[in-house]
């Protein structure tokens, strides 16, 4: 261990709070960490002190919202102990739902399930949902049944949120309620056909993972496993996971939690600020943590931020200080309109830049995507280079689904979507003769080489053969390492990729990347379970590091934002009905939400911030007329809150010009008239 006579030397590298939060001994312990002050290194070093104070690793549960966030504490806790041990690798570090699947492979036979089960991403669940929709006959009615993206969100927030469907359907999707119990039909169709097709969904890893843990039981064998549970971000929890939570600490008071109520801001994915603030009512006798220095931001800044969440009706009392006390003061800058907007922020982009900032340690943020579209247009003009993030995940793009399709059957010959996706890839092979040949499989025990003796129309015959072909070389040969497996398979593939899309060969580029993740596998289950329950965002996950003269302008959602930071950060469109959204103001608690979410926007700034609105909003942005409406300041913006920032830009009481108006100060003025007399005076 990394020790001297007085102790472990990791410690000295705490403050106070966090060492009193790392040596925490038996008990529920709650550390409620502001933003930048160091919630990663403080989980991180409790685990290392832990196995540094005799834990069993194995005995170890530590749960996140995503796989890199585990591996980045681990890795950290494996720094701080004894060099050269393995102690950290044998943590059980990972994602609420890597968790489940991996317990529910070993509880399988108690919760009923096969151990060869798979699991479907959202798409794949959207795509069964409208199966069973269209089998319902309920896409054929007069008035038009809410879309299957739909259905699946109403049933997610109603299990994930442990709420009856009436309430989900008034309070989230009230458009809707006139279907209850359709729907209440649909869903029950849905979960059937996923238990016949021995498949699970997301929401299924934490349902059936809760179900374990309300017997009594398997309760107590589940808490038995594991002597101290530690769980990140626990403000992002939703109901069902602090059910789980309470249901694995049976017999064992030993949990610790970190997390900010002020970031809590998915509650669309029906997260919920409660489990934070109930936490010390659910584990009696809690220590209660605060971390407030920062060491993120300078302080001009922190006084702001401070000042906007106080506004929080419900919260953990925390001042965040720094001792960088020195620094500018946030700016508010008025705009004229969007076009003004745009202008700003490119030059302050560009000052910052000329001052030795990168790009890539710029931010601009917004609350929804759609918000940015003009500034993109303006960037790409002006040559500069940015990267958006909130787009497509790397596991939602068509060509790769496709290609996981294939490997999925392998895995688990019942699951229909992927059968269904993969044989209509085939030429001449559509939904009926899809399901015909489903149909053929079925009744040969699922056997994905019995393909070869189905009647297969003509059309379809040559493709149906070469993926029997497939199958057989995939099945034929023993075990076959997943890299091999997705090799051939993409030889398979290439041909449909060239016919079925454009642009194949960056679309391969992405094969070549899967092909890659795969090779660090042993087991295509292990594999698959990765890719489907943690993708990567993009391709650019896989890359390696960027040359020294890659650089780029970030643009991303708040909520995309979240856990990053950057020197300069410039928050747009901060007007109400934008921050907040005029379609989250319909209850104190979504209102609450916006103001965190605008906490979270404001504390990404290590140095700069500035918080941009336009004083008009065009409805026809490019159009020659005036159509406008005037808006207000974002109402979390008060008058307590506006003291701390310096103002620019222009004067919102006042009368502007309108946009095309000669008499506008931003105009030059001509004497067109003394041109004219002097042409003949000279």
């Amino acid at each position: 261990m990394k020790q001297d006579g007085k102790g472990f030397q990791f410690l000295d590298e705490l403050n106070p709070e966090q060492r009193r939060a790392v040596t925490h001994g038996a008990g529920p312990l709650l550390i409620v960490a502001g933003a930048g002050t160091g919630k990663t290194r403080t989980l991180a070093y409790r685990v290392a002190h832990l196995i540094a104070t005799g834990t069993d690793p194995t005995r170890i549960l530590l749960l996140t919202f995503t796989r890199r966030a585990a591996e980045e504490m681990l890795k950290r806790a494996s720094s701080v102990v004894a060099r050269g041990t393995t102690a950290t690798g044998r943590v059980w570090g990972g994602t609420f739902h890597a968790t489940a699947n991996r317990l529910l492979r070993l509880y399988a036979k108690a919760a009923q399930l096969d151990r060869d089960f798979t699991v479907m991403d959202q798409g794949d669940a959207e795509d069964m949902i409208d199966l069973v929709r269209h089998d319902l006959g309920l896409a054929s009615r007069e008035k038009r049944f809410p879309r299957k993206a739909t259905c699946l969100s109403i049933y997610s927030r109603s299990v994930n949120g442990a709420e009856e469907l009436p309430a989900v359907l008034a309070r989230d999707f009230p458009w809707c309620a006139e279907w209850e119990e359709d729907l209440r039909a649909l869903f029950l169709q849905y979960v059937l056909r996923k238990q016949k097709r021995r498949v699970l969904d997301y929401d299924d890893l934490l349902l059936y993972w809760a179900a374990l843990v309300r017997d009594p039981a398997l309760s107590a064998d589940l808490s038995a496993r594991f002597d101290h549970l530690l769980v990140d971000e626990y403000q992002d929890t939703n109901p069902v996971q602090a059910e789980i939570l309470v249901g694995m600490r049976e017999g064992n008071p030993n949990i610790t939690v970190v997390g900010d109520d002020a970031q809590s801001i998915y509650g669309f994915r029906a997260a919920t600020v409660r489990n934070m603030l109930d936490f010390p009512q659910r584990f009696p006798g809690t220590t209660l943590v605060t971390l407030e220095q920062n060491y993120r931001s300078v302080a001009p800044i922190l006084e702001t931020t401070n000042r906007v969440i106080a506004q929080a009706k419900e919260r953990y009392t925390k001042d965040l200080w720094s001792e960088r006390r020195e620094g500018a003061r946030p700016r508010l800058v008025t705009c004229r309109d969007e076009r003004d907007q745009d202008e700003r922020v490119i030059a302050h982009v560009l000052e910052h830049y000329e001052a030795g900032v990168p790009l890539r340690e710029q931010a601009v943020l917004f609350r929804a995507g759609h918000l940015s579209d003009s500034l993109e247009i303006e960037l790409t003009r002006r040559g500069i280079p940015y990267q958006k993030y909130g787009g497509l995940r790397f596991l939602e793009a068509a060509h790769v689904k496709d290609l996981v399709a294939f490997l999925r059957i392998l895995e688990n010959p019942r699951d229909e979507m992927a059968w269904f996706r993969a044989l209509q890839i085939l030429d001449g092979v559509g939904p009926s003769t899809a399901a015909r040949a489903l149909g053929h499989v079925a009744l040969h025990r699922f056997d994905p080489r019995s393909l070869r003796d189905f009647t297969a129309p003509p059309a379809a015959r040559e493709g149906i053969g070469s993926l029997a072909g497939l199958f057989d070389d995939l099945l034929g040969k023993g075990s076959i390492p997943p890299a091999a497996q997705v090799e051939r398979i993409r030889r398979f593939y290439q041909p449909f990729l060239e016919r079925i899309y454009e642009n194949p060969g960056a679309r391969a580029r992405d094969l070549d990347s899967l092909e890659r993740i795969a090779d660090g596998y042993r087991s295509r289950t292990r594999f698959l379970v990765d890719l489907q329950l943690d993708p990567p965002t993009s391709t650019a996950d896989l890359a390696g590091p960027p040359r020294k003269d890659e650089d780029w302008l970030v643009l991303s959602t708040i909520h995309s934002a979240k856990g990053c930071e950057w020197k300069t950060v410039q928050l747009i469109h901060a007007a109400d009905g934008f921050l907040p959204s005029d379609l989250a103001t319909g209850s104190s608690e979504e209102i609450e939400e916006e103001l965190r979410l605008t906490y979270v926007a404001l504390t990404r700034a290590k140095d700069f911030l500035y918080v941009l609105w336009p004083l008009r909003y065009y409805h026809r942005r490019y159009a020659l007329g005036d159509a406008h409406v005037f808006a207000q300041p974002s109402r979390f913006l008060t008058p307590d809150v506006l003291e701390t920032m310096d103002r620019m830009g222009v004067d919102p009481d006042a009368s502007p010009a309108p946009e095309g108006d000669p008499s506008s100060p931003t105009r030059p003025t001509l004497d067109i008239a003394e041109l004219l007399r002097k042409r003949w005076e000279e």
